[in-house]
This record gives structure tokens, sequence and C-alpha cells, in this order.
């Protein structure tokens, strides 16, 4: 377990910033251009100075959870949760390009932080996937039918 901040009001403050930026990562979920892995890489940073009861919370939370174990274990973060971001990216981004966004200046500006965004969660590493070795009776097997 983390250790604890010592002062309480630092405890009440990353606290309140830990359950804020929790928040945010909720509607980043459905909103482009709102990171959620990076916010609640700094809310659990948070939780871990100020509450270890939150903390292992956000860490056991079946949605958030994983993407934290990811980065604190591996520093990497899962190509389903990648390809999600890019998809929900170009979605209400690419949506917003087309449909709110009249000036040709404006559209191109956004159109290039979308895709410098599309660019950097692509690059970021993924897990290996690791697969157990076949046993030589399987593998003799599956050769002899």
């Amino acid at each position: 377990m983390p250790a604890v901040a010592v002062s309480r009001p630092r405890r009440g403050l990353l606290r309140a910033a830990g359950l804020a930026l929790v928040a945010l990562a909720a509607v980043g979920v459905v909103v482009p251009g709102l990171p959620t892995t990076p916010l609640l890489l700094v809310a659990a940073a948070c939780f871990a100075r100020s509450s270890p009861r939150l903390y292992t919370w956000l860490l056991d939370n079946r949605v958030f959870g994983p993407l934290i174990r990811d980065w604190r274990e591996r520093r990497t973060v899962r190509t389903r949760v990648k390809l999600t971001a890019i998809g929900m990216i170009v979605l209400v981004g690419g949506s917003s390009l087309v449909f709110f966004i009249a000036h040709p200046w404006a559209r191109l500006a956004m159109g290039a932080t979308l895709l410098a965004i599309i660019v950097w969660i692509a690059r970021l590493p993924s897990p290996r996937r690791i697969t157990a070795p076949a046993r030589s009776g399987e593998c003799a097997r599956s050769i002899r039918r």
C-alpha cells in the first residue's frame, strides 16, 4: 500500500481532486478529447497519497482498475482501450468537424489536433500476449490425425 500524506488538509485536497478526476474520467469515456486513462492515473496517485480505501476501490473497479494496473505494472494500454478511444474520437470528433464547425481554419486546426491525439494513442505500448507452450503430446496427436 502506498504511503499516505501526513497533513489532514492535504489529504482532504488530494481526496477531493481524486474524486473530481474520476468523475472527469467517467465523462471522458464517452467524450473524445477528454483523456480517460491519464485522468485515472492522476486520480490513483491522489488516492494513493490520501485514502487507501479509495485507492483500493479504484484499483478494484471493474471498468477503471485494469487500465490503472496495466499502466502501473507494465506501462501499457490495452489494444481494445486504444481502439475504443480512437473510434470515439473519429465518431464524435469527425461529426463535430462535419456538422458543427463552419470556418475552414477551425476545421483544419481541430482535424490536426484530433489526428495528433489519434497518433499519440496508437503509439502507446500495448501488453504483449503471453501464450503457453503446447504440450508435446498435443502437438504429436494433432499431427497424427
